[in-house]
C-alpha cells in the first residue's frame, strides 16, 4: 500500500514533469545523431563532444554579454551555430573523403575526434567547472496540475515539440530533406541525376551538429559544465537512436521519453540503482523489437 501511495503521489507527478524536461535535451541531441547515422551511416562518437562544446560556447557568450535574458537568448543561437561550423569543418575536411570506407574505420575516426575535441575544450576553457545562471525571466515556478514546475523546465517542455515539428517539416516537406532521404537509400542514383550528394551529406552533418550544440546550450543552466559531460550522454544517445528506429525522428522522441521517464521514476522506486532503469528498459525494448520501436525511415 505504501509503495502504491508513493507511486501515485504528487512527488511522483513532479518527478515525471522533471523527467520530461530532461527528455527534451535527450531528444534534441539524439535527433541530430539519428540524422547523421541514418543518412551518412556514420556512428558519430564525437557527437557528445559537440554537445559539450555547445555548453561551453553558451557559457562564453553569456559571459561576454554580461548575463541576463538577452545574453541567454543570444547564447541559444550563437552556441549551436559555433558547433555547426565545427561540424562543417569536420565533415568537409575529413568525413567527405571517407564515406566509402568501412564502418569500423569511421567509428575509430569519430572516436579519435572525440578525444581531440575533448583536449581542445580543455585548452580553450580549462578543466574547471563552469555554471550558467538561469535568467531572472525563467526563475520561479509555474503550477502544472497543482504542482510547482520551474519556468525553465516548462520552457524546455515547449521547445521539444517545436524542434520535433521543425525536423519533421525539414525532412518530409523540403527539397533538401527529400533528397537527403533519397541519398541515404541510394546515393549513386541521386548523384547520377546531377545532384551533388557531398553537399547534401554536409547539410545533414551540419544540421546534426547544430542540434548537438543546441542541446548543450539548453542544458547549460541545469548542470555543471565540465570536461567529461559528453561521456554518459553519448551512450544514452546511441541507445535512444537504436531503440527508436534508425533515422526516425519520432522514434528518437519516443526513445527519449522512455529514457527520461524511466530514469526519473527509477530514482523514486530504487534510488541507489535509478540510473540502471533506462538501460533495463532499452534491453526490454530491443528483446521485443530488435529493429527499434518505429520503422527506419531510410
Amino acid at each position: 500500500m505504501d509503495f502504491a501511495a508513493n507511486l501515485f503521489s504528487s512527488g511522483t507527478l513532479s518527478q515525471i514533469l522533471v523527467g520530461l524536461s530532461r527528455t527534451t535535451i535527450l531528444f534534441i541531441v539524439s535527433s541530430g545523431m539519428s540524422l547523421i547515422l541514418g543518412v551518412l551511416r556514420i556512428p558519430n562518437v564525437a557527437h557528445g563532444s559537440l554537445y559539450m562544446i555547445g555548453a561551453f560556447a553558451a557559457w562564453t557568450v553569456i559571459q561576454l554579454l554580461g548575463g541576463g535574458l538577452f545574453a541567454f537568448l543570444a547564447a541559444m543561437i550563437a552556441a549551436p551555430l559555433i558547433v555547426a561550423v565545427v561540424g562543417f569543418v569536420l565533415e568537409r575536411g575529413f568525413f567527405s573523403y571517407l564515406y566509402e570506407r568501412e564502418h569500423l574505420m569511421l567509428l575509430l575516426l569519430t572516436f579519435s575526434f572525440a578525444l581531440i575535441l575533448g583536449d581542445l575544450v580543455k585548452i580553450v576553457w580549462g578543466s574547471e567547472y563552469r555554471s550558467v545562471t538561469v535568467p531572472a525571466f525563467f526563475q520561479g515556478s509555474a503550477e502544472i496540475f497543482g504542482l510547482p514546475l520551474p519556468w525553465y523546465n516548462l520552457f524546455l517542455l515547449l521547445v521539444g515539440p517545436c524542434i520535433a515539428i521543425f525536423l519533421w517539416l525539414v525532412i518530409n516537406k523540403t527539397t533538401l530533406g527529400k533528397i537527403a532521404r533519397a541519398a541515404a537509400v541510394d546515393g549513386e542514383m541521386v548523384g547520377a541525376v546531377g545532384i551533388n550528394v557531398g553537399w547534401i551529406f554536409a547539410f545533414t552533418f551540419v544540421l546534426g551538429s547544430f542540434l548537438a550544440g543546441l542541446g548543450g546550450a539548453l542544458i547549460a543552466p541545469m548542470v555543471n559544465i565540465s570536461l567529461g559531460m559528453d561521456h554518459s550522454l553519448i551512450m544514452e544517445t546511441f541507445l535512444i537512436v537504436i531503440i527508436g528506429g534508425l533515422g526516425n525522428i519520432w522514434g528518437a522522441l519516443l526513445g527519449s521519453l522512455i529514457f527520461g521517464l524511466t530514469q526519473s521514476l527509477g530514482i523514486l522506486v530504487w534510488p541507489q540503482f535509478g540510473i540502471a532503469f533506462p538501460y533495463l528498459a532499452a534491453v526490454a525494448v530491443l528483446v521485443v523489437r530488435p529493429r527499434g520501436l518505429l520503422s527506419s525511415t531510410w
